[in-house]
This record gives C-alpha cells, structure tokens and sequence, in this order.
C-alpha cells in the first residue's frame, strides 16, 4: 500500500503579545487653566487690535444727518481706509484720501472727546459758499439730494455763508472767517475740511466750529449693524443710561428700525 505524499500548510507564526500601551498623562487643573487663559489672551488682544486698528462702533446721537443716519444707528466705522499707507501695505490695503462727498466720523475740534459724523463737502483748495441756502463749490451750484431743509425761511448766517454770525460761533470758526475767506469765499486750507451736516437746517457743522483737521479723522462709516429709535438725550452722554437699557428691554422688537439694519453708508461723489 503506497502511501500518500501529504503537503503540510504553511500557517503563520502567532504575532508575539504587543507592549501594553502606557496611559496618557492626564492634565492637570493647573494646565488647563494655563491653556485657557493663553487662549483667552490671544482673542481678547485681537479683538483690542480689531476694534482699535481696524473699525470702531459709533451711534448716532442726533438728526443732523437726517435721513442719511438717523438718530439711533449704530454703525461700524471702518478706522482702516483713512490711516497712512506704508511702501508695501499701500499696495494692497484699501487706503484712499479723503474725498469731498465722503461721510466722516471725526473728533470734534473744540472737544476731542466727543466723536462727530458729518459729510465732506470741502477738501484743501476748495472755495465754498452758501447763497440762499444753496451750497456753491469752486464757482458752481452743488446738486445734493441727500441734503434737507426743515426751515421755511432765512438765516442769515448759515443760509447765506459766509457773513457776520448772528449767534455764538466758535473761536475756531472767527478764525476761519478772518483768515479764510477771499471774495466771499470760504478757502479750505492744506491739511483741513469742510465738513456739513446733510439736515442743513438743524446741523451744528463747520459753519459753527470751523474745519476739520485731517489729524482728527477717525474714519468712514461702513454699515449700520443696528438701528434702534431712540431720543438724543439718551444717547449723547455715552454713559450707560437706566432708563435706555429698560427700553430696550421691553420694546426691542417693536423700536428696532430692522429696513435700516446691515445697510451699507455710502458717500455720493461732489465734483
């Protein structure tokens, strides 16, 4: 009886035991707090950099912007557009000049710790006058349909400007109509603007405190992120006020202009 050649499997050796894998350190309370803060750090310091380098909040405490911005918009100012661009930055960041029909957020000349918003209408060289309430530039009537009138007559200093001030001015604004004014013309100096308020009749503008230095611009108003009605009295001090906060507790939805809310602000060219 012959006997049958058996072919033996090839079976692989077992795999020898892996080395138990030694137990992460867990991390201390001390570690995570450590972390925390370093993290924290980092985002509190960027958002100081966002809101003090890139743009600003800002609301608007009175009408003489009207209806352009309304009293109770706040807006982002955008701090960027206006700032000095060095050799490389200037070539792709946004910067630009201030153009005449650029809205401004500036520091207010007599009292740089209040912000004011108005609109360019004069930049350096420009010669402005007002006749009948009609605002001339460099020779020429200005059509602006941005602009309002709520008096139904004359005054016969800031319709018909410049002349003699019928009320109290500024030292600032003396000095402008001194020093200033050539063949009944407000000439703007290098280095300042003619800023105006688009409701021309309730506007405390340049008119009243003189130019405004290029040194105290803040920058443009970018957009409006909220718009809630609200009286100027409540808004002007900047202090945090009881009485607002009540407000808008219990009336946020129904005083809250939502149409106006993320509208983008515009300058309109004046040439």
């Amino acid at each position: 009886m012959s006997k049958k050649n058996k072919r033996a499997a090839v079976v692989d050796p077992p795999a020898p035991p892996s080395a138990a894998k030694a137990p992460e350190p867990k991390s201390s309370f001390g570690e995570w707090f450590k972390r925390q803060v370093s993290e924290w750090t980092v985002t509190i310091l960027m958002l100081l950099f966002g809101t003090t380098t890139l743009v600003q909040a800002f609301v608007v405490p009175t009408g003489s912007m009207d209806t352009t911005l309304m009293i109770g918009d706040h807006l982002f100012v955008d701090k960027l557009t206006y700032s000095p661009g060095g050799p490389i930055s200037s070539k792709f960041l946004p910067y630009q000049d201030v153009r005449r029909g650029d809205i401004i957020v500036f520091r207010y000349p007599p009292d740089i710790r209040q912000n004011y918003v108005k609109r360019v209408v004069g930049i350096p060289g420009d010669r402005l006058k007002v006749v009948d309430k009609k605002l001339w530039l460099n020779g020429k009537p200005l059509d602006e349909p941005y602009t309002q009138y709520v008096r139904n007559y004359i005054d016969p200093y800031a319709d018909n400007f410049p002349s003699e001030p019928n009320m109290y001015v500024d030292a600032r604004a003396r000095e402008m109509l001194t020093a200033h004014v050539a063949n009944g013309e407000v000439v703007v100096p290098p280095g300042k603007y003619f800023a105006m308020g688009d409701n021309r009749d309730n506007s405390a503008d340049s008119r009243y405190w003189g130019f405004v230095p290029r040194e105290n611009i803040v920058g443009k108003p970018a957009i409006i992120f909220w718009s809630y009605d609200a009286p100027t009295e409540r808004l002007a001090s900047g202090d945090i006020d009881p009485a607002h906060i009540f407000d808008i507790v219990t009336n946020f939805f129904s005083k809250t202009r939502w149409s106006r809310t993320f509208k983008f602000i515009r300058g309109a060219p004046i040439s």
